[in-house]
């Protein structure tokens, strides 16, 4: 067999090829939760289903994350725990939360098919425990299946729409953030779900080019497996699904180029490789340049805090959406922010329940806000006059000037300490391939690029300049499953 070149992303025609390897139906580059979804969905509705993915093993990014999925409308999980919600509600939210650029109609469509999504999740068996988790955090500490996940409970949201959970959590036990979290209860009932459907899986498998018909319709991929080359046909459509371009280092420095070697939230494989192959068809791309940022230090100590850029100045509710603070802090604030936290919340922070995984100890700590500024080198005047209005608000339980929640405002006392924050974010990529709602791989002429789909974070989906946990784990499955019903029809 013939070594592949990596770097070669040039569409094959179909009249060069002499033998075909695997053939099946539908063919889907990538076994994370956008794959899955489209396995299942292409399987049940009659297809032959064959899966190419680049590992030893089905899960993706998916399998590793945090497992939310962006659910609402009024989700059974959601009344079982007590809130309320609707499809207007929750579309109200998305549409400012996911910032500049956000599609409408893609929003739309996503909240009505909500609901529908989660009981598809759970007749796919994936669990839910039917219990909220109030406390701030990247995720929940336990096993319960509900908490917010977008900052909708905090300023301005909670303004423009009324607040509602919708972080859903598959239950799982035994979790350890970062190490085994619950996206691998999401992944596992969906593949063994895929498996009893008849879908096939080759592993190892490096998708390359996609192979067309001298019409333009992508009738297959040309991979690659242990150095040698392979032809996979696709009989009815392909379905690339093989995540964001975070890790392809030449593609962030020229779309995404602020979060350049700060890599976070995703997996090696999320090369690009899919978007590359079909931008080489003439695909179109969407929101290249969105990225959502991490920033690394526990909720916990950020609700107890005061966070100032390097001015002196509070820019951001600490109380938000910590991925929200990320985006503030690498985009507008120079990547530069510091959290004035005094010993009391300190050691609150410290007793909760939260792992000690992301907890920080002050870089300086002073008796005066007045030594802590000099310290740390803020103009002169500038963190005292910062920490004199904060107090003065907190003493009545307001916060006039960026409104945290009630329940987080105490006045910063002695001794008081910072902790330095600057260059402490990372993100991964949010733009990719510019699909219809039916998954197609739009051409840049605006038509459908015939026989070829694309579902996940290959793809531009619901978050433009904005983000909440749990919208890539649910666009991607969601879309998954069209990509995977489009591409069945042929």
């Amino acid at each position: 067999m013939t070594p592949v070149n990596p770097a070669d992303v040039t569409p094959v025609s179909a009249s060069e090829v002499t033998s075909w390897d695997h053939e099946a139906d539908v063919v889907i580059a990538g076994y994370g939760v956008a794959g899955a979804a489209a396995a299942v969905e292409a399987a049940q509705a009659g297809a032959e289903v064959l899966v190419l993915e680049r590992t030893g093993s089905w899960g993706g990014a998916a399998a590793m994350a945090g497992g939310f999925i962006y659910l609402g409308g009024g989700t059974p999980l959601q009344k079982a725990c007590g809130f309320e919600d609707s499809v207007e509600n929750m579309t109200a939210f998305l549409n400012v939360a996911m910032g500049p650029g956000a599609d409408e109609h893609r929003i739309a469509d996503y909240c009505a098919g909500s609901v529908a999504h989660f009981e598809w999740l759970v007749d796919c068996g994936v669990p839910f425990k039917a219990e909220f988790f109030g406390e701030p955090g990247w995720e929940p500490m336990g096993d319960q299946g509900l908490m917010y996940s977008g900052g909708e409970n905090s300023y301005p949201f909670n303004t423009i729409a009324t607040p509602a959970p919708r972080g859903h959590v598959p239950q799982m036990s035994d979790k350890k953030q970062g190490e085994a979290s619950a996206g691998f209860m999401l992944m596992k009932p969906l593949v063994d779900t895929a498996t009893a459907a008849g879908v096939r899986a080759v592993y190892d498998v490096r998708v390359q080019c996609l192979i067309t018909e001298s019409d333009g319709r992508v009738v297959g991929m040309r991979a690659r497996r242990y150095g040698n080359e392979i032809n996979v046909r696709a009989r009815r459509g392909v379905v690339l699904a093989t995540g964001s371009f975070a890790y392809n280092d030449a593609m962030v420095a020229q779309y995404a180029p602020r979060i350049a070697g700060r890599p976070a939230a995703a997996i090696e494989q999320h090369d690009g490789q899919a978007i590359r192959m079909a931008q080489a068809l003439g695909a179109d791309l969407a929101h290249m340049d969105a990225t959502e940022v991490a920033i690394f230090i526990d909720p916990q100590q950020l609700v107890r805090g005061v966070l100032v850029n390097e001015r002196g100045q509070r820019y951001v509710a600490e109380d938000t959406y910590p991925g929200r603070i990320g985006q503030l802090t690498l985009y507008h604030q120079n990547n530069t922010a510091y959290l004035i936290i005094d010993g009391d919340a300190q050691e609150e922070a410290m007793a909760s329940l939260s792992p000690q995984m992301m907890m920080r100890p002050p870089t300086w700590v002073a008796e005066t806000v007045a030594d802590l500024e000099a310290e740390i080198g803020l103009p002169p005047g500038a963190l005292q006059a910062t920490v004199a209005a904060f107090n003065e608000g907190a003493a009545r339980g307001e916060d006039p000037l960026l409104h945290k929640k009630a329940e987080w405002l105490r006045p910063i006392g002695s001794p008081v300490g910072a902790i330095d924050l600057r260059e402490s974010t990372g993100g991964f990529t949010l733009g990719g391939l510019h699909t219809t709602l039916d998954a197609e791989v739009l051409h840049v002429n605006g038509e459908p690029i015939p026989g070829l789909f694309a579902a996940g974070r290959s793809t531009a989906g619901l978050a433009a300049w904005g983000y909440a946990s749990g919208v890539s784990l649910g666009d991607g499955s969601f879309y998954g499953r069209r990509a995977g019903r489009s591409a069945a029809k042929g």
